[in-house]
């Protein structure tokens, strides 16, 4: 990727001057640029819903928000952008398809156990396609976003959302092989120990 700005020259070309001088300054331009295409998207995205020409299983959430957790780490970046209701969501960080617990904390607990014990059951009892699994684990996924004082880089979140991306590139008929199933279920044991240490220590 260039960057640069056209300036037109003495004899009526075009040359450009670099923005940058280093490649620390490079790659500073380098994630505003991704970070203003992603924030674009979820701009035009958020718009899309409103308007319900896209439904809440349409609204990709999972990759833009794995995206965005890697990129948007400048105030300066986020400020110049004219993206009101991208960055409303970046700031609540859920999509608009979910609402925080309201008060309902104890159900959100309770459900996001029983999801974490039942996708740990299916592997256990070799169910392992990925159309069996990915509903559970996807609804794992929006219960603790709801829950609205658990933080978005959470080992929890962070593990589940790893295998939901790994799930998603996967056909419904794929099944995990064996490496993958031991595998998942260590991450999700982990992340489940996580959880409780979270609960314990709020």
């Amino acid at each position: 990727m260039f960057h640069g700005i056209p300036v037109t020259g003495g004899g009526g070309g075009k040359t450009f001057m670099k923005l940058y001088k280093n490649a620390r300054e490079r790659e500073k331009y380098d994630n505003m640029a991704e970070l203003f295409a992603v924030v674009k998207t979820l701009q035009a995205l958020e718009k899309a819903y409103i308007k319900d020409c896209v439904t809440p299983n349409d609204f990709c959430w999972f990759q833009v928000h794995r995206l965005l957790f890697q990129t948007l780490g400048s105030s300066e970046c986020s400020s110049a952008l004219d993206c009101p209701l991208a960055m409303e969501r970046i700031k609540e960080d859920r999509p608009i398809t979910i609402k925080d617990d309201k008060g309902n904390l104890n159900r959100c607990i309770a459900d996001i156990v029983s999801l974490f014990i039942t996708v740990m059951d299916k592997l256990r009892l070799e169910i392992r396609a990925m159309d069996e699994i990915q509903p559970d684990l996807r609804e794992l996924m929006e219960t603790m976003n709801r829950m609205s004082n658990m933080p978005p880089d959470s080992e929890a979140k962070d593990k589940v959302s790893l295998w939901l991306t790994t799930l998603s590139s996967m056909s419904a008929s794929d099944e995990l092989d064996d490496n993958q199933v031991r595998q998942m279920l260590f991450d999700l044991e982990s992340a489940y120990n996580a959880f409780n240490r979270f609960l314990h220590s709020s």
